[in-house]
This record gives C-alpha cells, sequence and structure tokens, in this order.
C-alpha cells in the first residue's frame, strides 16, 4: 500500500491516462526510487507493454526485480539488452547484481569490471567486494571434474539405412527437406551460384509418433550422408558448463564427418525460451546454442545440416527461428487413409503375408500415427507367432489378424496436440508462425 500523498496524485494521473507513457515511466520510477518495489514492478510492466524495447524500461523493470531477490526474473527481462554484445554500463551492473544472487560470480565480475572501465560512476563498492572468485564460492559437486572435460561426444556416427522411400506418405514434407537440405549439398555450383551454402537447420514439429526421427534418418540416407542422433543424455549435465562442452563437441563431431545430418530430437529441453528461465546456466545453455548453429567463424557448419523435432514448437525460443539457424519450421501431420495404408504396407513388408487389404485396415486406424500403426502391426504379429508355434510353420498374417490387434490398441493423442495447437493458432499467431495449422485444427478429431 502506497500512502505518500504525491505517488497518489501521480498513480491516479496514469489511471486516468493509462497510455501516457512518460507518466507512466515516471511513476515507476518514483515507486523503485523510495521503496516500493512491488508497485514499481506493475509499473514498469505496464510501461514496457506500450514500449516494449525500451531500454531504461527494460532496465528499472530488472532492478525492481533484483531489490527484490527475483535474480532470474532480472536476468530474463535484460536478455534482450545483454545479446547485443556491449550492454550500456547501468545495465551491465544489474546483471552482475543478478548473476551474484544466481550464483554466477565469475561472470557477475567480467560484466560490473566492464561496466565500470566505461563508466567509472556506476561503481559500486559493496558490489565489488562481494565479487572475488574464489574456489569456495563454487559449491564442489557442481564443478565439472577433469573427466568430463574432454571434447568427446557420447553421440555416436552412423549411416542410416532408409531413404525417403522407406517414408510413407508426407510429399510435401520430403520435398521441403529437400529444397531446404538436401539440393544444397547435391547440387552445390547451382547454389554457389546464388550465394548460398550447404548448411541450415530446419525445425521438425508435430504430434508424438509421426515420425519425425524417422524423416530425419531417412534424410540422411538420401544422401548418403553421416547421420549422428543427439539424444538430451547426450547435452545435459549436472556440472556447471559440461552441457555447454558436449554441445560443442557434438557440432565438432558433426563437422568432422560433413556432410552430415545433426539431428537433435525433444529440442525444446535445450532451445527453451529463455525468459521462462529461472538459472543463468540454463540460459548459458541456450545461448552455446545459438553459437553453434551460426558457426564459431564463417562457414564453420557449411555441409552440417541441422535437423531438430519438437511436439511443442511454441516453448522455442524465438531466437532459434532467426535466419541461417531453424528458419523453417516443417509440420509434421498425422497420417491421413492413404498414408496410414502406405506405413502398414512398409511395417509388412518382411513378413509373412496372405492377400490383406491395407486400405481396410486403414480405414480402421483413423487418428493413428506411424508409432500407433507399429504398435498394431506388432500385437499382430505376436498372436501369429503364438499360432505358427502351435502349427509348427509360419502361418502368414491376415486382414483380420491387423484389425484385431487395432481394435486392441487406443491412438496416441493426437487430439490432446490439436486442441494445444489451436490455442496458439487462434490467440497467439500475431507472426502467423502457425498459419500452416490453421486447416488442421479446423477439422474434427
Amino acid at each position: 500500500m502506497v500512502d505518500d500523498p504525491g505517488l497518489a496524485a501521480l498513480r491516479e494521473a496514469a489511471r486516468l491516462s493509462p497510455d501516457n507513457l512518460p507518466l507512466r515511466r515516471h511513476l515507476a520510477e518514483q515507486l523503485l526510487t523510495k521503496g516500493y518495489l512491488a508497485e514499481a514492478e506493475a509499473e514498469f510492466r505496464a510501461a514496457l507493454v506500450l514500449a516494449p524495447k525500451n531500454p531504461d524500461i527494460i532496465a528499472g523493470l530488472a532492478e525492481a526485480f533484483v531489490r527484490q531477490s527475483m535474480h532470474g526474473e532480472a536476468l530474463s527481462a535484460l536478455d534482450p539488452l545483454l545479446a547485443e554484445g556491449t550492454p550500456a554500463p547501468r545495465v551491465a551492473v544489474l546483471a552482475a547484481r543478478a548473476l551474484l544472487g544466481e550464483g554466477d560470480t565469475a561472470r557477475a565480475s567480467r560484466y560490473y569490471h566492464e561496466a565500470v572501465s566505461r563508466d567509472p560512476s556506476v561503481a559500486d563498492p559493496d558490489l565489488a567486494s562481494r565479487l572475488v572468485v574464489t574456489p569456495q564460492e563454487t559449491p564442489p559437486s557442481y564443478l565439472a571434474p577433469s573427466a568430463v572435460t574432454h571434447e568427446d561426444s557420447s553421440a555416436e556416427v552412423e549411416r542410416a539405412a532408409v531413404t525417403f522411400a522407406d517414408v510413407a506418405g508426407m510429399e510435401e514434407v520430403k520435398e521441403s527437406l529437400r529444397v531446404k537440405l538436401l539440393l544444397p549439398i547435391q547440387q552445390p555450383e547451382l547454389f554457389a551460384a546464388f550465394g548460398k551454402r550447404a548448411g541450415g537447420g530446419v525445425l521438425l514439429y508435430g504430434p508424438p509418433g509421426v515420425g519425425k526421427t524417422h524423416l530425419a534418418r531417412a534424410a540422411a540416407g538420401e544422401l548418403g550422408a553421416a547421420f549422428v542422433n543427439v539424444s538430451l543424455a547426450d547435452i545435459l549435465d549436472m556440472y556447471i558448463g559440461s552441457s555447454e562442452r558436449n554441445l560443442r563437441a557434438v557440432f565438432d563431431l558433426a563437422r568432422r564427418h560433413r556432410p552430415c545430418v545433426l539431428f537433435f530430437d525433444e529440442v525444446d529441453a535445450l532451445a527453451a525460451r529463455r525468459s521462462d528461465m529461472r538459472h543463468a546456466h540454463n540460459r548459458q545453455i541456450v545461448n552455446q546454442f545459438l553459437a553453434e548453429l551460426d558457426g564459431v567463424d564463417q562457414g564453420a557448419n557449411e555441409g552440417v545440416l541441422v535437423l531438430a523435432a519438437t511436439n511443442a514448437p511454441w516453448y522455442i525460443d524465438v531466437a532459434f527461428r532467426r535466419p541461417g539457424r531453424f528458419d523453417q519450421l516443417v509440420f509434421v501431420p498425422p497420417p491421413d487413409a492413404e498414408a496410414r495404408a502406405a506405413i502398414l504396407r512398409i511395417l509388412c513388408r518382411d513378413k509373412p503375408l496372405a492377400e490383406v487389404d491395407f486400405g481396410a485396415v486403414a480405414k480402421a486406424t483413423d487418428q493413428f500415427v506411424g508409432a500407433d500403426l507399429k504398435g498394431v502391426v506388432d500385437r499382430a504379429v505376436e498372436a501369429k507367432l503364438q499360432e505358427s508355434i502351435k502349427a509348427g510353420r509360419p502361418v502368414p498374417l491376415t486382414t483380420r489378424d491387423l484389425l484385431a490387434a487395432a481394435k486392441q490398441m487406443r491412438p496416441t493423442s493426437v487430439r490432446e496436440w490439436m486442441a494445444t495447437a489451436r490455442n496458439y493458432v487462434m490467440h497467439a499467431n500475431e507472426s502467423g508462425a502457425w498459419d500452416e495449422l490453421m486447416p488442421w485444427i479446423q477439422r474434427k478429431w
């Protein structure tokens, strides 16, 4: 509760003129100066709605956070200003305070001393005395042991045995991958004439189980390129700094085996929005990922094709969608009846078969995705194996077997995924990023 008459008058004026930016900013600054921190935070937020990129308002909001010991929120607010490379001295000192609160003394010290070297007036003796880096300031349980400081990666290079011929349906998706990823390597002279390098990134998104990993592996097989499938376990590490080193290691591995398709599954865990992160080391992983996508120097990633997959593209930091990174989002849809029949044919092609009506099975498996259909075939095969053991010979699969297996299974929840997607398409699509989903969310699932 603010009981200062002058502030009360300012607040009433702001209430009567809610779009008056100078007035609202002045009110926020006065509240901050007099120590009404929660109220100052609310006013800075309101001012930020009117001027989202105003550096002084961002800095004011960050100071309100810091003084309330909300250090993660302060760093999230400051991220756009820190990303510019050389932040203003006041901003750098605020970042130092927030980083110190997060336990990152080394980075805090760098920001502080760089700021003071440019503007001695921002010096804070109390802050400086707390920025002496000693081994005791880093908890031993988080110090990376020498065994994990190597540059090797647990990810492995493989040669894909599948191509696009092994991917049923999804012709538009395959064509997008051909143009973006494959043709620059298959026809380098043509692309070089237009100044286009072989490399770049594509983000595959869609419901669980639609075959995003299978597509990535098939893209590598189509090229005859190396394939590196990166899991979260290959990157994330409990020790500070190790996750960033692991990221660099997998990119270096791909660069040594170019042409190479480097595939990140569940990439939203590595590329989440920094504004949602409370801890500095999580933001450092995102920053390292962005740096590796850009390449350490010009052309460093030429011949490295970066594919990523996610079920939740709306949680990924917008910086990943800038040109040269994951600048192309490709929706991988649930298979239609024709595609489901084609998937079933591929799944059954090495099995003993009677005459099977794949169209009938596809019709009976509405809303089933590739992973569900594989489950149908596996369940039918298990039942048929028991019958074959009793008969003493292989008994072929029939339409009836597949239909019986389908009745015992429920599809992966495409309906729930589409309901989530509908929220973003209808209410958070100012940039048009999710226009491709519009025809899909209008269907009945």
